[in-house]
């Protein structure tokens, strides 16, 4: 017997706008159902895990132990500056002169992310 990934969830204070971030980063929409209020919000992604925005009372206070790694579509400095351009936070760049490594990025709640390499 195995288990599979169901969902990714994010604890956050509003889930309806921080879900409609995070539809911009991944370019799928906030489910058709869920509206602004909602303590439960989804995205549902075609190839993987639906991403889960739970409404919590209680702010984000230590560094995540899990979080994603987003491999872009368009090359990393490019994703880089539009995710910031939206309103994430650079938490830590790795990014190497030689294109290795990668950008630690914070989702508008604090919620960490990492851009690796694109094409």
């Amino acid at each position: 017997m195995t288990s599979r990934i169901h969902n990714i969830a994010f604890d956050c204070a509003d889930s309806y706008v921080l879900a409609q971030w995070w539809s911009q980063v991944v370019g799928h929409p906030v489910h058709p159902d869920d509206r602004p209020g909602d303590d439960e919000v989804i995205i549902e992604l075609p190839a993987g895990p639906t991403l889960f925005f739970n409404q919590v009372p209680e702010a984000k206070t230590v560094k995540n132990r899990v979080h994603l790694c987003l491999r872009p579509d368009i090359p990393r400095d490019e994703e880089v500056a539009r995710l910031l351009g939206a309103g994430a936070v650079m938490v830590s760049d790795l990014r190497e002169p030689d294109g290795r490594g990668w950008a630690v990025l914070a989702d508008p709640e604090g919620n960490e992310f990492c851009i690796l390499r694109g094409p």
